[in-house]
């Protein structure tokens, strides 16, 4: 069968022309004037390479690029941009943005084909076996303190635990991680390393050489605690990369966001299946948590993506909002509520241990097992 070639060029011109010299050929040519259409087409046609002009009068091509790499259906559709943008900085722009080869025009035909034959004669040896993406959960909170970290940890441990799947869990917050000092593990760099790389080099083996395996059977993406990695957030690109990235490698993948101002929330949110909101029974927390689920709601979370509440309880206390309320507040059910347990928290701070490894068969323990146990229900549906 004949290899489709999606050609995207505002110009009717050139559309024709290197139409016509493909065709000879022998590929099958699909046509779009606009990035618009670009996009529609590369969804519903699935070309087996898009040749992508970048100055458009809609949508550009970097912009084009970004959207097809982000939804798993397009992902992995080689693109090769052909453009009179000649800069270096165009053509690191059009790397970054997911190119898998950067051209410029004018340029002879048989250099062009070339470089066609060469990426989709690599893209064959990609694709060969389709690629399976694991199912990847975000957890967030509306503020800091809710508990977000240590949920993300133990559900992901409890989860291995009962089903023996390959499990990841990752810290997408630089200098604000807390999992290597809490179960005592001193390498912390692995996202600052992933962080620091051009996004266009973060892949599998970049991301796999920086898991940390742990005796719980899960593996860890850590950030470190220093304040100093902080800006390291603010490259989005790569951010979105190591999501993309981790969910060719494990089975499911559990994300600490933290909270809705990660700098790379949009990234982050598209590359996601679910959501776990997490919250406490007190006021505040409700009103804030209560923007968030509608901020969610509009990013297709609650409808075509799953949203799951969960309600921590953190300390003891006589007066707090009731499951109930909390309900009627929010207009969502509760999935899973975490009862109060500072005595394993403290256990566990002082023996570096996850929660739910101090009193295996305790409480807590039981809790966060029937939160994996429906999380598990859903990825295996």
């Amino acid at each position: 069968m004949a290899e489709k070639i999606l050609i995207v060029d505002d110009d009717v011109q050139t559309l024709r022309l290197v139409g016509l010299m493909l065709e000879r050929q022998g590929y099958k040519i699909l046509a779009a004037s606009n990035g618009t259409q670009a996009i529609s087409m590369a969804r519903t046609e699935r070309p087996d390479l898009i040749l992508l002009d970048v100055m458009m009068p809609d949508v550009d091509g970097f912009s084009v690029a970004r959207t097809l790499r982000k939804e798993p259906e397009t992902a992995d559709i080689p693109i090769l941009m052909f453009t009179a943008k000649a800069q270096v900085e165009d053509k690191i722009a059009g790397y970054e943005a997911g190119a898998d080869d950067y051209l410029t025009k004018p340029i002879h035909p048989a250099e062009l084909t070339a470089h066609m034959r060469a990426i989709l004669s690599r893209n064959k040896g990609r694709t060969g076996v389709p690629v399976e993406r694991g199912y990847t959960i975000g957890v967030i909170g509306a503020k800091g303190g809710l508990g977000v970290s240590s949920l993300t940890l133990n559900v992901a441990i409890n989860y291995f635990q009962n089903t023996k799947q390959e499990v990841i869990a990752a810290e997408l917050r630089p200098g604000q991680g807390s999992w290597s000092t809490e179960l005592g593990i001193q390498s912390c760099e692995g996202l600052n390393n992933l962080l620091r790389l051009n996004p266009s080099d973060i892949n599998i083996a970049t991301v796999e050489n920086e898991l940390i395996r742990v005796p719980y059977g899960i593996r860890l993406l850590l950030a470190s605690p220093y304040a100093k990695d902080v800006p390291l957030m603010k490259n989005t690109a790569g951010m979105e990369a190591i999501v993309d990235q981790l969910s060719l490698i494990g089975r499911v993948t559990f994300l600490d966001i933290g909270t809705n101002t990660h700098l790379a929330l949009d990234e982050i949110l598209n590359l996601t299946r679910e959501i776990i909101v997490v919250t406490e029974p007190f006021p505040a927390a409700i009103a804030r948590t209560r923007i968030l689920i509608e901020d969610l709601k509009q990013r297709g979370f609650g409808k075509g993506k799953l949203l799951s509440l969960v309600v921590v309880n953190r300390i003891r206390a006589d007066v707090q909002l009731s499951v109930t309320q909390i309900q009627e507040m929010l207009g969502y059910s509760v999935s899973q509520v975490i009862p109060p347990a500072p005595e394993v928290s403290f256990q566990a701070a002082t023996r570096n241990l996850p929660l739910i490894q101090v009193q295996i068969g305790g409480m807590l323990s039981l809790q966060y097992s029937r939160l994996a146990e429906a999380i598990a229900e859903r990825v295996n549906v």
